[in-house]
């Protein structure tokens, strides 16, 4: 049988749900679609959001040959027959999916192909394409980000879900409550419908009425069923990283053994403890971005199995290290002044000066050098005049950042450290 997510797939436009940023009326890239004039691209953004639905629609639009690769059992073999098959067809688009676990050869293999414009790439990635696809294929390519559903966009489509198995099924669906179906989907429309398809499923029944209980009670029943391969992966790396911020070096460990055995790219692990080190333990523990770093470094230069003992070891590093998220707060805090104020002016006495016009309307007038003065330090402004005073660093409760604190009070009274 045909899965409900499946059934659901739409296939043009006007039928597809969510991203009106990119496919709503005016949009560029629905411009670019009605236009038939569709660059190759790679479309960025969490699992279950339509990627790969977005794909199928601009071929089916465009009336072009459409062929999918799977980067998970695709290698530059069927990469080079795709492109041998569309030498003779009118601009075909190959899709990609997970294009992110392509390494840097099979990378290689499309650049020809796409810049002669034998086919239009479009390559499908829950990841940071900087990272993850080479730059000159990057320079290629458009880059649009897909973002996760909204709760209205998942009411909809679990409407038209139960809409359509009244018609195909004959079974009238009344969901009471919403809340249980949302959360375990966490954005993820296939992995909502696959929810709501087990609970009809589970009942045989003309009329159902869903309620959170009934959802909660059937999925935890069929887990296992439920947690296709591969669906478990944002729930294990949030298991380990909330292991590692949680101080437990024996549930970070085994959270990563998880994902060795499981096949998850090592480097994709590493980079998750580099953003970790920074973003958990910050200044209270510099040297800890330094290792998450060097792991970083030795993963990509030994691979696996041996990186698994880098891994490990900087895993135990981070997990029994001192806490700090006090610099992840702090560019929060600063980045949300700015889109609140918007460009405040640079005060004169901090702009710089080259030339001597900028010097006589008063660039640079009144510059304190700071080494000029005791202790390398005199009390000057240094933000925007609309928001000077404003504090958006507040050190964390730890020895290395209580040092931080008895600086910043000895220097800054109007910060109120």
């Amino acid at each position: 049988m045909i899965p409900l997510a499946e059934q659901l797939r739409p296939t043009s436009l006007d039928t597809y749900i969510g991203q009106e940023h990119l496919v709503g009326k005016n949009s560029i890239l629905r411009t670019l679609i009605e236009s038939g004039k569709v660059p190759s691209m790679i479309l960025w953004g969490p699992p279950g959001i339509g990627k790969t639905t977005l794909a199928m629609i601009i071929s089916q639009t465009l009336n072009r040959p459409f062929y999918v690769l799977s980067a998970i059992n695709s290698g530059v073999k069927d990469v080079r027959d795709v492109i041998e098959k569309a030498k003779n067809e009118n601009g075909a688009i190959l899709f990609i999916d997970e294009i992110h676990r392509f390494n840097k050869s099979q990378q290689d293999s499309l650049l020809g192909a796409v810049e002669r414009g034998i086919i239009t790439l479009i390559g499908a990635t829950t990841e940071n394409p900087s990272f993850e696809v080479i730059s000159a294929l990057l320079s290629r390519c458009q880059v649009y980000i897909l973002k996760e559903f909204g709760k209205d966009d998942m009411i909809q489509l679990l409407k038209q879900a139960t809409s359509h198995i009244q018609v195909t099924q004959g079974k009238n669906v009344d969901i009471k409550e919403y809340e249980a179906l949302l959360r375990i989907s966490g954005g993820d429309a296939r992995k909502l419908l696959n929810a709501l398809e087990l609970v009809v499923n589970n009942d045989t029944s003309a009329e159902i009425e869903i309620t959170n209980q009934k959802v909660q009670t059937v999925i935890q029943q069929n887990l296992s069923m439920y947690d296709k391969k591969g669906e478990m992966h944002y729930d294990i790396i949030s298991a380990f990283i909330k292991s590692m911020r949680g101080s437990d070096p024996n549930a970070a460990v085994y959270w990563l053994a998880r994902m060795i055995e499981g096949g998850e790219d090592p480097v994709f692990i590493a980079r998750r403890i580099l953003i970790f080190a920074s973003e958990d333990i910050g200044n209270a523990n510099p040297n800890a971005l330094l290792l998450a770093n060097a792991c970083f470094d030795a993963v990509n230069k030994i691979g696996y199995p041996e990186c698994r003992i880098v891994l490990s070891q900087a895993v135990v590093y981070m997990a029994t290290s001192v806490k700090s998220n006090s610099t992840y707060k702090a560019i929060g805090n600063a980045l949300e002044m700015v889109r609140r104020t918007g460009d405040l002016s640079v005060p004169l006495h901090i702009r710089n000066a080259p030339t001597k016009l900028m010097k006589d309307i008063g660039y640079g007038a009144d510059y304190k050098y700071a080494h000029d003065y005791q202790g390398n330090f005199v009390d000057q402004e240094f933000l925007p005049n609309e928001i000077k005073g404003t504090k958006f660093y507040e050190p964390g409760d730890n020895p290395k950042e209580c040092e931080t604190r008895k600086f910043l009070v000895d220097r800054w009274k109007k910060y109120g450290y």
